[in-house]
């Protein structure tokens, strides 16, 4: 895993911490282990979130779809949520539900920058603690 990658992941722990969530990275993510591993793992009590992280200088990022497949497999097992975790350079982390990622010809996943702050939310929504109000 690059730097950044695990850069942004300690952020979003940090971060989830903040927000009175358990959280931690899954050091065997990125194919240390066959398991099905998501980037971070959190929980409040209520709320049980499974996160595949993902960062860029971009408008879009490109998710392989094992990635994603094994993070569905994990929340299913676990009990979680599973979310794409989007940090976009110099924007506010947004966090995205797999059914609203854009699947490419080749069956892999797609999340542009629009989308993200279209259709994504913010932490303190994802741990329930506030919801947005979305205008149509």
């Amino acid at each position: 895993m690059s730097k950044k990658g695990s850069r942004e992941e300690r952020e979003l722990v940090n971060m989830l911490w903040e927000a009175d969530c358990a959280a931690m990275r899954a050091p065997a993510s990125g194919g240390a282990t066959k398991n099905p591993l998501p980037d971070v793992i959190a929980g409040n009590g209520k709320t049980y979130l499974a996160i595949e992280v993902k960062s860029t200088s971009s408008e879009r990022i490109y998710i392989d779809s094992a990635k994603i497949n094994s993070l569905l497999e994990f929340s299913q097992i676990f009990g979680a949520q599973p979310y794409v975790g989007a940090k976009f350079k110099r924007e506010k982390w947004r966090f995205v539900s797999i059914d609203q990622l854009y699947k490419t010809k080749r069956e892999n996943y797609r999340l542009d920058k629009q989308l993200a702050f279209e259709k994504g939310i913010e932490l303190d929504e994802l741990i329930g603690k506030d919801t947005q109000v979305k205008f149509s």
